[in-house]
């Protein structure tokens, strides 16, 4: 009997571990890119940023979320303060003032995160299939704001909005699915 319920407990916990978004640095979504054309799903955060810290928590942990981006989407975590040198559109982006002894707080923006014009943390960026900029969405989302965003894109809805008043009207009748 013990090693039936053990077992059972056991099979539980294999099946409810947590699903993750499969993220990927900006190099190696742009080198998948390649090979297999998807749009990419940035993530810019900072470390000391609390709303980036909230939407690793309640919005990137959510089942729907997880699912869609994965399947519709290279999803990409770029520190928009870090280090990282991203080769992008035959441009070497780095971060030449990082200070190594800030890592933990407020440093220096990234050359990309300039380029890309992100003022406010954290920004999800949207890039078409061929790392074109589509759109920086600035600030905290919940799963079920995030949805509109996420399906405006991957299903290239975006492409008939002329004007505010046609994304306002999309939004209006936007019918979401996410838990």
């Amino acid at each position: 009997m013990i090693r039936i319920i053990t077992i059972f407990f056991l099979f539980i916990g294999i099946n409810s571990q947590a699903q993750e978004i499969n993220w990927m640095s900006m190099n190696e979504a742009l080198a998948a890119q390649e090979k297999e054309p998807k749009k990419i799903f940035m993530d810019a955060y900072t470390v000391w940023c609390g709303p980036c810290k909230m939407l690793d928590k309640n919005t990137f942990t959510n089942y729907d979320v997880i699912e869609f981006v994965n399947e519709n989407y290279y999803p990409v975590k770029f520190n928009a303060e870090g280090p990282e040198e991203i080769d992008f559109k035959g441009q070497l982006f780095k971060n030449p003032q990082y200070d190594p002894e800030k890592k933990t707080r407020r440093n220096s923006p990234h050359q990309l995160a300039r380029a890309l014009k992100i003022t406010g943390y954290p920004s999800l960026v949207f890039f078409d299939e061929e790392a074109n900029l589509i759109a920086p969405i600035p600030g905290y989302r919940t799963p079920q704001q995030l949805e509109l965003y996420l399906k405006l894109f991957a299903e290239d809805e975006y492409k008939k909005m002329t004007s505010k008043e046609a994304f306002a009207d999309y939004q209006e009748n936007f019918e979401g699915s996410f838990e």
